[in-house]
């Protein structure tokens, strides 16, 4: 039966059966930091897991959006605030050479030679004072996140797009996705969403968010690219020596191109990325991701030739590789049945029911910043039921998502997200219902650090 077109310019589908291709405990939407973080979680803690992927590879933002930066997993001492899988994953990644970061023994060391190294790597040092921040290589990233996958008996489903959630009343029951082998159903007990923009809990009818600040690093889209064969030793010392003039000339591609770039040390002597920042656009438009897509690269041309013509290190560079993910820092937030604003991130709040524990950004923890605590319930819709987020799409305000959506936080909300649906699995109750006792008694021995 063909569809019709009827009076308002819309198509107007047939009634067809879907397909259930698959049935689990818990279905994981989206295989990025969260979504890997979920779905490893949920399998370890013993319930039947299903991941759905749109690319064809796990990571995300970590691998496939070329944003090679792990950041802030301390803050500004000795200990690591953000450990758990994040930390595992690191471990494995410098079992294969895969990771650059600061030793464990120097964190929180100002030492005159640690901050001159680690100055041209941002992030890491923060007030004077050296930070665990980690630049991974991320195509064995991707291995090693199929190896933790695999390892677990994750049932793991790439090139697949979750498009809705399945829905009896207010309650999720699975999901419907899209692939080369058309329109198919996974069934599952709780499901996650951890794809980022909320498109499943969209769906669903849950409560969320889209407002923006437009000043906000998360209402920025961006293609990150790769430049090899750069000599950054001298890239460095050329911007140490305070040349003015390579600013002048990041200010003068910007003008040109209508939004900033900025080339960054990586894990590797030889290779730069270059992140950027594009305004004004929503990730949720696809007229505005193309728009991106098309016009970076065109910058990406620009960037390459005005550095290979005058900044030294570049003389013999080469362009290595575009994002084959576009980067979307903000869109949907979910309201959840807690909202973390910002006054939470300056108030140092303990809650009952914390399942992740965040450094400051910008500032070394203090009274002034004290650590910031993530409660389990702005992972909770307020209304729908078998639901839980991970990720960037967590409940919160827009200044607390610009600081807490990086990977990861993401890796570590997923880990919570995961492990509390199998709990809920296991007790035969609704995620809201979870003991948190027994749920931050389970993260704490899966290494999550301060609960």
């Amino acid at each position: 039966m063909k569809g019709r077109l009827s009076t308002k310019r819309a198509i107007l589908e047939p009634a067809r059966e879907v397909k259930v291709c698959a049935e689990a405990d818990v279905v994981v939407v989206g295989g990025g930091p969260a979504g890997v973080g979920a779905a490893i979680a949920a399998a370890r803690t013993g319930a039947q897991t299903v991941l759905v992927e749109r690319y064809g590879h796990l990571g995300g933002m970590a691998t496939g959006g070329l944003v090679i930066l792990i950041p802030h997993m301390s803050d500004g001492g000795r200990e690591l605030q953000i450990a758990g899988l994040c930390q595992e994953m690191i471990d494995r990644l410098d079992v294969k050479g895969g990771a650059l970061h600061p030793r464990k023994q120097d964190l929180g060391s100002s030492a005159p030679k640690l901050l001159s190294f680690w100055r041209n790597h941002f992030s890491v040092v923060v007030e004077e004072k050296v930070r665990f921040t980690v630049y991974p290589d991320p195509e064995l990233l991707k291995c090693v996140l199929n190896d933790m996958v695999e390892e677990v008996g994750v049932n793991l489903w790439l090139h697949s797009w979750g498009s809705r959630a399945i829905t009896d009343g207010d309650t999720v029951k699975g999901i419907v996705f899209e692939s080369k082998a058309g329109r198919q159903a996974i069934l599952g007990k709780v499901t996650i969403d951890a794809t980022g923009d909320g498109d499943i809990f969209a769906s669903s009818g849950a409560e969320f968010d889209a407002k923006i600040d437009p000043q906000l690093r998360n209402s920025h889209l961006a293609v990150v690219f790769l430049l090899g064969n750069v000599d950054v030793k001298r890239f460095n010392e050329y911007k140490e020596a305070g040349q003015p003039r390579f600013g002048e000339l990041m200010q003068e591609l910007m003008k040109s191109v209508g939004f900033r770039l900025w080339p960054m040390s990586s894990w590797r002597n030889d290779v730069v990325w270059v992140n950027n920042w594009v305004p004004g656009l929503s990730a949720l438009d696809v007229k505005d991701l193309t728009w991106t897509e098309v016009n970076v690269r065109k910058a990406m041309l620009r960037t390459y030739e005005l550095l290979k013509k005058n900044v030294p290190g570049f003389e013999n560079c080469f362009i290595m590789e575009t994002a084959s993910q576009i980067g979307t820092r903000g869109s949907r937030r979910l309201v959840g049945e807690y909202v973390v604003t910002k006054g939470d991130m300056h108030s140092g709040t303990n809650y009952h029911d914390t399942i992740a524990v965040f450094p400051n950004l910008d500032h070394n923890q203090s009274a002034e910043y004290p650590n910031v605590q993530i409660p389990y319930r702005c992972l909770i819709p307020r209304r729908i039921e078998g639901l839980l987020v991970a990720g960037r799409c967590f409940s919160s305000d827009p200044v607390v998502n610009d600081n807490f959506n990086l990977i990861p936080h993401c890796i570590a909300m997923g880990q919570a997200a995961g492990t509390a649906a199998a709990l809920a699995v296991k007790d035969g109750v609704s995620p809201r219902k979870v003991d948190y006792r027994a749920l931050r008694r389970h993260l704490t021995e899966q290494g999550v650090p301060y609960l």
